[in-house]
């Protein structure tokens, strides 16, 4: 079976690289010397991604050296030394900005995911992630949001039912949705359900389903809603949360909160290749 991380790294090298880098070709001369770079954080981060940096010098040379000094999902500060790459120049900078986009982006999404954490830290609010990530990076943004001390919701369609707000208007009811759910779960999958009111939270319990997803409700309603499932079922919030209200929302009670910045918005993390030497 193709390997998906290779897969996305080849992709990316070839539209990058291209035919080859016409400056580092007219500008370094052969024979060439080994030199050591190092990967160095510019702003406070979360560590995410160096697996990855490893394996896109090692698809340009398999006998490059890549240095970890510092552990995925560490928390450094700005100037932290995060690893160091050994290889001829050309090398060494025909990866360079491959293996920094990934690095940058899993970082970002790690660092997001720990603000959000250390906002509901104290309640028994977990934070979650969605299926709002990148066509393709899907596993890395999941792990991403792991490190950051975050947990992953279901991986796609086929790990969990999650009934939503379509599926109940097409089919009618929230129950019925339910009912046929329940019919066609050979392998006892968790079933969810997006509610929007009260009354399909009652719904929701009145069908017996694992969770209750609480979907764009103000505070006081998801408040509410906790006081009435009271314990029965898991209870996840989502929608509209940010760090102003995540810490306000956890404290209603609920169980998960599920938030798509961590993946779609996160800002990519400060972080820059130097050459510092030969070896």
């Amino acid at each position: 079976m193709p390997d998906p991380l290779q897969i996305l790294i080849d992709l990316a090298l070839k539209e990058d690289v291209g035919t080859g880098d016409v400056t580092s070709e007219a500008v370094f001369q052969s024979p060439l010397d080994k030199k050591k770079a190092k990967i160095v954080a510019k702003e406070d981060l979360v560590v995410a991604g160096l697996e990855v940096v490893q394996r896109v010098y090692q698809t340009l040379d398999p006998g490059i050296r890549v240095d970890f000094l510092v552990a995925e999902g560490k928390a450094v500060k700005n100037g932290t030394i995060l690893a160091e790459v050994c290889a001829d120049i050309k090398t060494l900078l025909g990866g360079e900005r491959v293996a920094l986009n990934f690095l940058q982006h899993l970082s970002g999404i790690a660092t997001l995911t720990r603000d959000f954490v250390d906002l509901v830290r104290g309640t028994r609010a977990k934070i979650v992630d969605t299926r709002k990530t990148l066509p393709g990076f899907r596993s890395l943004e999941k792990e991403a949001v792991r490190l950051g001390g975050g947990e992953n919701h279901r991986r796609g369609l086929f790990d969990q039912f999650l009934i939503k707000d379509n599926h109940i208007d097409a089919v009618g009811s929230l129950k019925e949705a339910v009912r046929r759910a329940r019919d066609n779960n050979p392998r006892g999958l968790p079933i969810e359900v997006e509610t929007r009111n009260l009354r399909e939270v009652r719904e929701a319990l009145e069908a017996g389903v694992d969770i209750i997803l609480l979907d764009n409700m103000d505070v006081g309603t998801i408040r509410e809603a906790v006081n009435r499932i009271d314990g029965r079922v898991l209870v996840e919030a989502s929608g509209g949360i940010d760090r102003k209200n995540v810490r306000t929302i956890a404290e209603t009670g609920v169980d998960t909160i599920s938030i798509g910045a961590l993946t779609h918005s996160a800002p990519a993390a400060d972080i820059a290749l130097k050459v510092i030497s030969g070896i």
